[in-house]
């Protein structure tokens, strides 16, 4: 076996020679096997300094900290000034991850409210809401509450999977939430009594499954804008009343009341039984708008039904007469705040023509 002793010896490899910009030669830097054969403590004076000494140049990137390898960067990550890190994994503790990551960023526009027993205080204070979603599956003696008081206020609830609550918000939920209206809901029959003993003709408009929000606050705005007196809306498949309503609706909903109904086929055999003409909005029908056909001067509702399903048949079965809007192009259909907008400019010119306003 070969002795070590025996091998030859390394050749010596010349090293290249640096100079600075006074034309001065560097002294050449140690290799890392020199430096573990060097006795430190015979240097009377850091590198740095013995090169200034010399008249050697200074590299700041020569006698820096060595940096990290990637995967050292990757697995501790980046630190600020203060130590905190700024990038890269974070370790496995639990307190350092973030609680939902996978749950959109709360919509600052919608008033919500969590938990069970804040909901149940909120109904139980009068506190107008526009929706509950309770989690499925959950029966205890508060969510009886909840629906009892929501069924007097004519509130929906929903009961919903985890998933839905959790794509609601980020925030622990405890299995309820609800979403406070901007607005408070006034009761039909109070409203119609009070526009007879007023001596005005009613003007009112009924929305079936109007979802859409800005079709919604568009829809409100045409409406006070043309002298409506009161929307009429169901209490389930309704657009909900948020932010985005209200700034579409340019403040209309501040200003017009808002009726939620539960069930929209009593609503209109109530209207009907009360001397208000019901007249729906479709383009099923044979009458059209401009034939002048139907009176629209006395007291009066206008039903206006989805853009996808038009209103449903059992509506329309109710309706005193139906009308259709003229047009001229290839598109059989118009958006549903458009036509509202066409249906009660209408109304308004014939009750001008009649001083019926």
């Amino acid at each position: 076996m070969e002795k070590r002793t025996n091998r030859p010896a390394r050749p010596v490899t010349e090293r290249r020679q640096y100079f600075d910009s006074q034309n001065r030669p560097v002294p050449n830097r140690r290799t890392p096997r020199e430096d573990q054969g060097r006795d430190e403590s015979r240097d009377d004076a850091p590198r740095f300094e013995r090169s200034r000494a010399e008249g050697g140049r200074f590299d700041d990137e020569q006698f820096s900290e060595p940096r990290p390898r990637r995967d050292e960067e990757r697995s501790e990550g980046r630190r600020d000034e203060g130590g905190n890190r700024e990038g890269g994994r974070r370790p496995s503790s639990s307190s350092d991850k973030p609680r939902y990551p996978h749950r959109p960023p709360q919509d600052r526009s919608i008033d919500m409210i969590f938990g069970l027993r804040p909901i149940l205080e909120a109904l139980s204070a009068g506190r107008t809401l526009d929706k509950i979603f309770l989690l499925r599956a959950t029966k205890n003696s508060m969510t009886q509450d909840i629906n009892t008081l929501a069924r007097e206020a004519n509130v929906p609830v929903s009961m919903v999977p985890v998933e839905k609550l959790d794509n609601i918000t980020r925030k622990n939920h405890q299995g309820a939430v609800a979403f406070v209206s901007p607005i408070d809901y006034m009761p039909l029959d109070n409203i119609l009594a009070g526009l007879y003993e007023e001596g005005k003709t009613p003007l009112l408009l009924v929305l079936d499954r109007i979802t859409d929000v800005r079709n919604f606050g568009s829809i409100a705005r045409n409406a006070e804008c043309l002298g409506v007196h009161a929307i009429v809306v169901p209490s389930h498949g309704a657009a909900q009343i948020n932010g985005d309503a209200l700034k579409t609706s340019a403040g209309a909903l501040n200003l017009i009341p808002v009726c939620r109904e539960h069930n929209l086929k009593q609503t209109l055999t109530f209207l009907r039984e009360s001397g208000v003409q019901v007249v729906a909005c479709t383009e099923k029908s044979d009458a059209s708008l401009e034939a002048e056909t139907v009176d629209l001067t006395g007291p009066l509702a206008i039903l206006m039904g989805s853009e996808e399903d038009g209103i449903s048949p059992e509506y329309l079965r109710l309706a005193d007469h139906k009308l259709r809007i003229p047009m001229a192009g290839q598109i059989s259909s118009l958006n549903v705040s458009v036509a509202s907008g066409i249906m009660l400019y209408e109304v308004l010119r014939q009750r001008l023509g009649k001083n019926n306003i």
